[in-house]
């Protein structure tokens, strides 16, 4: 009984240490700052008429081991039954500490690279929720304990979403709201 209770305490206490160390990953953004987003973060396109830019991004204290990044903009509130992906980037090397605005394709760190987003095509696609409504779009940076992962040309955002929770050390996460 007393091994059990022993077992039970250290893995306690290592979930805890591990959570305390994944607290200390921090995500920010200036587009994200106000809790809502400006014209730059909203589409081109589906009726509405942005700048289409993705947000700047800056993070710190990643968790020990740190091999790799991946990059998420998701929308949970679209009428889709799924969400909305709006944003997919991997591969981004442990050295990235952050994503200037408006970046593109050719602009990422060597081997990094965006998947599709819902949209079926790869890069930033901005805000564009119904008319009347307020939609949350969740901007996150899982930091992993592997340097690439290897996903084919037609990897979706929801198979990135499986393969990251066996990958991921630790998440930061924003939220802002946008309308039309």
């Amino acid at each position: 009984m007393k091994s059990g209770l022993r077992s039970t305490l250290f893995a306690l206490s290592a979930f805890v240490a591990s959570t305390a160390q994944a607290g200390d990953f921090q995500l920010r953004s200036t587009a994200f700052a106000a809790g809502k987003l400006g014209p730059a973060q909203i589409a081109n396109g589906f009726g509405c008429s942005g700048g289409n830019r993705s947000p700047d991004l800056q993070w710190s204290n990643p968790p020990a081991g740190t091999k790799g990044y991946a990059v998420t903009l998701y929308d949970p509130d679209a009428p889709t039954g799924s969400g909305w992906w709006h944003w997919v980037v991997v591969n981004l090397p442990a050295t990235a500490d952050g994503l200037p605005a408006g970046i593109a394709a050719a602009q990422l760190p060597a081997g990094a690279r965006e998947l599709n987003t819902d949209g079926g095509v790869p890069g930033f696609m901005g805000a564009c929720p119904p008319a009347g409504e307020i939609h949350r779009y969740v901007l996150s940076v899982y930091a992993l304990k592997v340097e690439r992962l290897d996903l084919p040309a037609t990897a979706t955002p929801a198979l990135l979403g499986f393969i990251l929770r066996d990958v991921t050390l630790a998440r930061a996460s924003l939220t802002a709201l946008g309308s039309r």
